[in-house]
């Protein structure tokens, strides 16, 4: 009988993505038996500091991917949002299935929205985009950092007194948790990260049976705006953890893709947008990187790598 090993974190929602990938190949595969190969990373290991303070959004992939390196996993599901720019060497983003809803969503203790927060509420997040974008639009905010899976982030939002929670509405969704949500955020109020509300499916270049099995799991218009996303990542990332959100949408053979960089305090935000072929979804996505560098990005991401504990 035919058989994949899955690697996946152990959090809830990882759990999910993973099982949820092994139902998609299983209906695609009639017979082919899946089994999870659960682990537990250094991002889930770390949780008493912010994730930049601690070395960026790849701890929670790095272990995952030494297991395929290794052998002992098939494939790896993660959220793309948490994948760097660059893959290791022999591993290749296998397939990007139909993205789920990328827009933020605001969980508001007693109904709160991010439109009636009181003045000086204090809001928890685990993201520097989700930080800087709510101080440029309310700098009267107070941004406690929340670390940890969704579950722990909405319980800690209680426990601390928080009035709300900016969190990943595909997440939330994808664990049943929409009761919660008091306000689904447009991507004019709150850009999405790149990647935001996509599965990564990972595996060996080599692996020619993984790869096959994979193909069905692909979803061309995803992989055109995550193409354009991640070409961004990679000419902005410059080795640090920065506010950095990339989005593009996909409509009649073009590509709208819009994106910005901004100080951590949300003082300086630096915008941009670009519209193009689908055929150029990479070089469009290197050339609003470019855009935003020479109107200002560059000193931004000059000035945090400066920074004490900015992971670079």
């Amino acid at each position: 009988m035919k058989a994949v090993r899955i690697a996946t974190r152990q959090s809830p929602l990882a759990l999910w993505q993973a099982r949820h990938v092994g139902a998609l190949l299983a209906a695609h595969h009639p017979g082919l038996e899946v089994s999870l190969v659960e682990m537990t990373t250094e991002g889930d290991r770390f949780l008493s500091a912010p994730l930049s303070a601690v070395g960026g959004k790849g701890l929670f992939v790095k272990e995952i991917e030494q297991a395929l390196i290794d052998g002992r996993a098939d494939l790896a599901v993660h959220s793309l949002k948490d994948m760097t720019s660059e893959l290791p060497e022999g591993l290749i983003l296998a397939a990007v299935p139909t993205r789920e809803d990328p827009r933020d969503a605001f969980c508001g203790l007693g109904g709160l929205t991010l439109d009636t927060l009181p003045q000086g509420a204090r809001v928890g997040t685990s993201s520097l985009r989700r930080s800087c974008i709510l101080r440029s639009r309310r700098p009267d905010l107070d941004i406690v950092s929340l670390r940890g899976n969704v579950q722990t982030r909405l319980q800690k939002t209680k426990e601390l007194g928080l009035s709300g929670a900016v969190l990943a509405y595909a997440g939330l969704r994808r664990l049943g948790l929409e009761d919660v949500i008091t306000q689904v955020l447009s991507t004019e109020v709150s850009l999405p990260a790149v990647g935001q509300g996509v599965l990564a499916i990972q595996c060996r270049g080599e692996d020619a049976r993984v790869r096959g099995l994979l193909a069905p799991l692909e979803d061309a218009t995803t992989r055109v705006a995550v193409t354009a996303e991640r070409a961004l990542l990679a000419k902005l990332e410059g080795g640090c953890t920065v506010p950095l959100a990339g989005h593009a949408t996909v409509s009649e053979g073009q590509v709208h893709l819009r994106a910005l960089v901004g100080r951590p305090d949300g003082t300086r935000v630096v915008r941009g947008e670009v519209r193009g072929l689908v055929a150029n979804a990479q070089a469009l996505g290197e050339a609003l990187a470019a855009d935003l560098l020479s109107r200002g990005a560059a000193d931004i991401l000059r000035d945090f790598a400066r920074r004490p504990g900015s992971g670079a």
